[in-house]
């Protein structure tokens, strides 16, 4: 029985990415859905200062009640981890450092 309980929060966990545009005045963030070896676009972009893009995150897969609470958590958290890093550090922080800090996200951006 462990072995499959842990297949399964594999399988979880390798649900979702979360996907950045790291801007100089912006950052942008957005969940995708794994689908095999590819991805499927889950939500827009939000962009953080230009809107509360947490909360629009939020409530977006809020509305997709077939993803767990866990899911859900785990991805927010994730956003405010990438929204606070921006805010101290996205200034003087490169995009390939940023995704340094954070290897499970995909980033894309200009800087």
């Amino acid at each position: 029985m462990e072995a499959t309980v842990e297949t399964l929060e594999t399988n979880i966990e390798g649900r979702f990415v979360l996907k950045v545009v790291w801007l100089d005045k912006d950052v942008a963030l957005a969940v995708d859905y794994v689908i095999s070896k590819g991805t499927s676009p889950l939500t827009p972009y939000y962009f953080w200062p230009r809107s509360d893009a947490w909360q629009d995150l939020k409530d977006e897969l809020d509305k997709k009640n077939w993803i767990t609470d866990t899911e859900k958590i785990e991805l927010l958290n994730q956003a405010t981890e990438i929204i606070n890093f921006w805010q101290e550090k996205g200034r003087v922080t490169s995009m390939a450092q940023a995704q340094q800090k954070f290897p499970g996200v995909v980033f894309s951006g200009t800087n």
